[in-house]
């Protein structure tokens, strides 16, 4: 339960949000090789309770946009599940079933993790949201709001069943939307999305090239585009919430000059945001802490002591997806 009320009257209401899109190879079947990956997935497993024990220690509200598929315990109970209707992507490479039709070998402990979703839902504060059922990407040729819609309600009874929990936060893989898939989304139930921040380079993200992942990979250390806070909105009049991302974690690099100038902005837009009594959104995949773990986790310690130091000297609070809508302003 989150406080509302701020009793020092200098106080003006700001709020931390995190959302994590967790998705293991899901995410990435795509793009990798899974065989290749296996230690990567390893260590990220192994990451992800060290994440929650900072978010406990420091107080942390979070939602965790998981993947359908990966809220099953094994093939087998994930057929069980898939959508009578898929995903007709003119570029077959994008569909996660025509992917699994391909692999001579499967395994497991890189597609489903229904423990490690029983564990986040064990700690306190911490939102069970939606990354679609397949890593649906809502923008590329040949989908169709049929499909959108049947991926959504795959998400939604895997999660009903195995956790008894009726899904409310979606985040939209590869942060492909449009106006159509916000209102499937709205249409299946989610009351809150995160949306994309308005900067150009940010926009129609199925149509990549390199100046926007320039800009994108530059705006990390200078400002480049907007500011990131922005006033938390109001879900009155319509039928869901956007929650704008302000900025993307970045995974820790060895051998880079950046890294500590990359924390450094963060920590700069959250004080911003605490002063001005505004929201930041910041999220991740937890597979990227699949590399160098203890580094990425010791750059998120630096970022939740910076919040302790925002909630205490301005009130500051934590908040995850649902929160933003329930009991806030809605």
């Amino acid at each position: 339960m989150i406080d509302l009320r701020i009793d020092r009257p200098f106080f003006v209401d700001s709020f931390f949000i995190i959302s994590l899109d967790f998705e293991l190879h899901w995410g990435r079947f795509d793009k990798t090789d899974l065989h290749s990956n296996l230690s990567y997935y390893h260590q990220t497993r192994n990451s992800i309770p060290q994440v929650l024990e900072l978010f406990q220690q420091y107080g942390i509200h979070a939602t965790w946009a998981t993947v359908g598929s990966l809220m099953a315990a094994n093939v087998e109970e994930w057929k069980a599940y898939w959508p009578e209707l898929k995903p007709a992507y003119h570029k077959q490479r994008f569909s996660a079933y025509a992917w699994f039709e391909e692999q001579k070998q499967i395994r497991e402990e890189a597609l489903f993790a229904p423990d490690l979703v029983k564990l986040i839902l064990d700690y306190p504060h911490q939102e069970l949201g939606s990354h679609t059922f397949s890593h649906y990407y809502t923008c590329e040729a040949g989908q169709c709001h049929a499909s959108f819609q049947a991926d959504l309600k795959a998400a939604q009874q895997i999660a009903k069943d195995k956790f008894g929990l009726e899904l409310k936060s979606l985040v939209f893989p590869r942060n492909q939307m449009d106006k159509h898939s916000i209102r499937t989304a709205a249409a299946m139930g989610f009351q809150t999305v995160r949306t994309n921040p308005s900067d150009w380079y940010w926009k129609n993200t199925q149509e990549e090239n390199l100046l926007k992942k320039l800009f994108r990979t530059g705006d990390t250390l200078v400002a480049l585009g907007k500011k990131t806070s922005y006033p938390l909105p109001k879900r009155q009049g319509i039928e869901v919430l956007g929650l704008p991302a302000s900025r993307l974690l970045r995974p820790f690099r060895s051998n880079s000059f950046f890294n500590q100038r990359r924390i450094t902005r963060i920590k700069e837009e959250m004080e911003e945001a605490a002063k001005s009594g505004l929201a930041y959104h910041l999220w991740w995949h937890p597979h990227n802490f699949g590399n160098l773990p203890d580094e990425n986790l010791k750059c998120l310690e630096e970022i939740l002591v910076h919040f302790s130091k925002m909630r205490d000297n301005y009130g500051m609070q934590s908040i995850h997806m649902g929160e933003s809508c329930k009991g806030l302003n809605c």
